[in-house]
């Protein structure tokens, strides 16, 4: 689709809004509807666009596979320390209050980091489903398999009558 000047314009305009509304999901969720998962999927979402309008190598430049999975285990690791924390500092898990002397304090950074982990994770984990439908897709047009293609044969003008 890069060959497409319409879609090209429209993505360069449209994948930048789609990661700031990402941003701002993920940082207004505590104190509205949104947080982590939400913001999960719309950076996803974001990259997918990307994908579709630049191609997979071009998306893969920028966000490697390697990266991609690296940044889905430190998200989980993030919200599982920050759980265990609580935990280790005398409270129970995903206990914030331990983590700072103010009570507000602690349990706004608490949730802003579990909700940054839930995020990255999510986001990470939808581009690897992503990752792994397109790369079979490849695979099976590769092997000369049109997922595209019907199996029955059309019918010619004299079945119509």
């Amino acid at each position: 689709m890069k060959d497409n000047p319409i879609l090209v314009v429209v993505a360069r305009f449209l994948i930048p809004l789609v990661m700031l509304f990402g941003l701002y999901v993920q940082f207004h969720g505590e104190y509205s509807p949104g947080g982590g998962f939400q913001a999960g999927v719309i950076f996803s979402a974001g990259w997918i666009l990307f994908v579709f309008v630049y191609g997979l190598e071009t998306g893969l430049r920028i966000i490697p596979p390697g990266v991609i999975y690296t940044l889905a285990s430190l998200g989980v690791l993030l919200y599982c320390v920050i759980g265990l924390l609580g935990v280790i500092l005398g409270g129970r898990f995903l206990d914030f209050y331990p983590l700072l002397e103010s009570p507000h304090a602690a349990q706004q950074a608490g949730i802003i980091l579990v909700e940054f982990g839930v995020g990255v994770t999510v986001a990470t984990v939808v581009m690897l489903f992503f990752l792994m439908f397109a790369r079979r897709r490849g695979e099976e047009i590769a092997g000369g398999l049109d997922p595209d293609a019907e199996d029955e044969p059309q019918p010619d003008e004299d079945d119509w009558r």
